[in-house]
């Protein structure tokens, strides 16, 4: 029975606490986002040029540098990613011929 009440106690205070956080509304005057680490943040749509094509390092740098992005890489179907999101990084990904078959950034 004490259990119950602990829990209970301990969701009413994150409940609480929830309420006195804050947002920050910050006003988009500048024409590139940028992130918590001053680096601008990347636009996938301005990529999307690169979708069909075949990958190669040229058009890496070529759809990088169009995006704004801080970092890119190609992505085959069988690689590994981690899951962790970086808003100023382009993907590229590519299927088995390694042709650029989607554009996201993450």
């Amino acid at each position: 029975m004490p259990w119950k009440f602990a829990s209970l106690g301990a969701l009413l205070a994150v409940a609480m606490l929830a309420g006195c956080s804050t947002t920050s509304t910050e006003s988009a005057t500048d024409s590139a986002a940028t992130t918590d680490t001053g680096h601008s943040r990347c636009e996938a749509k301005a990529a999307e040029f690169t979708i069909g094509k075949k990958a190669s390092p040229e058009l890496l740098e070529q759809a990088r540098t169009r995006a704004g992005a801080q970092n890119a890489r190609f992505l085959l179907p069988t690689d590994m990613v981690t899951l962790e999101y970086r808003s100023d990084r382009l993907n590229l990904n590519t299927d088995a011929n390694r042709v650029v078959t989607r554009a996201n950034c993450g």
